[in-house]
């Protein structure tokens, strides 16, 4: 096989495209979990942690004591704050129906979202299945009130 010019320069042209396609790719990264510690008051329990866009925590969700039954959505929103917390974002009802399933009734619950398309509406979520929809804020569904706690920074 004779080796030419234009055979060279079209391997070096296939690696350098490689080259690129490699530089790309995700590089290796190393996630560093610091120790914290949550204080948790009696009744409550840690559901777990919510994570920004980047993969860093953004804060941990604790799932409050008590529920209030047969609730429209405006007196959920004003029971959980009555109750030293918020109603739970669907994000955080996900996490929830992932790791506290058991703190709750088969049943449908309310979130603190408001619908983005339909006035009037707000988002609610099952825990019988892990459905969640969006319906009439006037319907009443169950709630139960969740409290945010991110750690402090270290400098």
């Amino acid at each position: 096989m004779t080796i030419t010019l234009q055979a060279i320069e079209s391997e070096h042209a296939r690696i350098a495209a490689l080259i690129e396609e490699f530089k790309r790719q995700p590089q290796a990264t190393e996630i560093r979990i610091a120790a914290v510690t949550i204080p948790l008051a009696a009744g409550e329990r840690l559901a777990g942690s919510i994570l920004n866009d980047d993969g860093t925590l953004s804060h941990y969700v604790i799932l409050l004591p008590d529920e209030a039954e047969s609730v429209n959505w405006k007196d959920a929103l004003a029971w959980a704050v009555e109750h030293g917390g918020e109603l739970p974002t669907r994000r955080e009802q996900s996490l929830l129906f992932s790791n506290t399933k058991d703190e709750f009734e088969a049943a449908w619950y309310w979130s603190g979202e408001q619908h983005e398309e339909n006035s009037g509406w707000a988002w609610y979520q099952s825990f019988i299945t892990g459905y969640q929809s969006g319906h009439g804020q006037r319907h009443e569904f169950r709630a139960r009130a969740v409290r945010r706690y991110t750690p402090p920074r270290k400098v």
